[in-house]
């Protein structure tokens, strides 16, 4: 890079430095769109696949669907039969509703394996008994922590014919309370053994526990795996017998709302930025000669070649680049440490300042390509006003 490109760019205001505001914008918005994926993929990491989401297979069942295999007591034995499989967890949602305390209602769902609840009281057994229930330390404005410990009576809907119904009772005894921003499966969730839960969906179907389970089946089923590597062989060994399965790991990966789309944004915004900053390179590159082209036609003169000028509009766009990509790295990271809180509760899982930190290769697309496309434009763009005649040039501007 020639000295006179920092004389220049410093204090000429029509040097290249006048694409630095764009390029940090863009770099920044790069950057903050990684560390948003990064800090949403490490604490999947962490919190889901490292508690067991890498040997477990998900299973559904698509109410009308004639192709999926419903999960019902047989189908799900014979899950248990596949080679690999070392438990399956079915899920049968329902509702709980207040019966003597508060106001409010809860949706019911199994606790399944992959259920990493973020307890503040109580303490999860190995598994749950058939009357006990987890839940969450607030619902609905009730306060749920005074109950902790103690065996509560709540409601649930017994149906008796079509659209008549009436409510049943059962007393469950709370063993622990979950932190009420993780809403895994939506806000205000208890949680029961299978059995428990298998009994109120059973009974807001009107069927008893032995048909609903033989004939309307589970809504969905958490299949745990011996082993990591047993995982793709199960699930291709599910999917021929004709059930929904897929990987837990493949499915939070490839997480959609917040996740997928800064996964997306940021490929794109690579693509962007380095389209953009050859594109500004090439137009200011070429503003900036023709503004400056007395100039360069009187250096011309006074012997500098062409080679020398292209090297100090190259230098001008290295640091217009390198500024840019500093200051939109600097600021991005900012952000998206900010940006950490918030995601947290989106996602339902605690995100530290490490996590929301931009992945290496990213921070440095951001950092280098700004200044790597300036200049890749600036190569095109000055050609044209560089090749004019230096004599000719000078008399028109004397």
């Amino acid at each position: 890079m020639s000295l006179w490109s920092l004389h220049t760019w410093k204090r000429d205001r029509r040097s290249l430095r006048r694409a630095l505001p764009t390029l940090a914008v863009m770099a920044a918005l790069l950057t903050t769109a990684a560390g948003v994926a990064a800090g949403a993929a490490g604490a999947v990491e962490r919190d889901v696949l490292g508690s067991g989401g890498l040997t477990q297979v998900e299973l559904s069942s698509f109410e009308g669907d004639g192709s999926v295999r419903p999960l019902t007591d047989s189908a799900l034995r014979d899950v248990e039969q596949t080679p690999g499989v070392r438990r399956v967890v079915a899920d049968y949602p329902a509702t709980l509703y207040a019966q003597d305390e508060g106001t409010y209602d809860l949706t019911s769902h199994t606790l399944t394996p992959g259920d990493d609840l973020p307890v503040t009281n109580g303490a999860l057994p190995a598994e749950l008994g058939r009357d006990q229930v987890v839940l969450p330390a607030s619902a609905q404005g009730t306060d749920l922590a005074p109950l902790l410990g103690r065996t509560v009576a709540f409601g649930y809907t017994k149906a008796t014919g079509v659209g008549s119904g009436t409510t049943a009772v059962v007393r469950l005894t709370i063993v622990a309370l979950y932190d009420p921003s993780w809403q895994a499966d939506g806000p205000g969730v208890a949680y029961l053994s299978e059995d428990t839960a298998a009994l109120l969906s059973a009974a807001r179907a009107g069927q008893s526990v032995d048909a609903f389970r033989g004939k309307e089946g589970a809504q969905s089923a958490v299949v745990v795996v011996g082993h990591q590597g047993q995982v793709a062989g199960v699930v291709r060994s599910l999917q021929a017998d004709g059930f929904s399965a897929s990987a837990v790991s493949d499915r939070v990966r490839n997480l959609p709302g917040l996740f997928g789309a800064a996964d997306l944004a940021m490929r794109i915004g690579v693509l962007v930025l380095a389209l953009g900053a050859f594109w500004l390179g090439a137009i200011r590159a070429a503003d900036s000669a023709r503004a400056r082209i007395g100039q360069f036609a009187i250096l011309r003169i006074l012997g500098s070649g062409r080679a020398e000028l292209r090297r100090i509009l190259l230098g001008e766009a290295v640091l217009s680049g390198g500024v840019a990509g500093t200051v939109g790295a600097v600021v991005g990271t900012g952000v998206s440490v900010v940006l950490a809180g918030p995601l947290s509760d989106v996602l339902g899982l605690p995100i530290t300042v490490p996590d929301a930190l931009p992945r290496p290769g990213w921070a440095i697309a951001a950092l280098l390509l700004p200044g790597v496309g300036l200049a890749a434009g600036t190569l095109l763009g000055s050609r044209e006003v560089l090749r004019r005649d230096p004599y000719l040039t000078a008399r028109a501007h004397s």
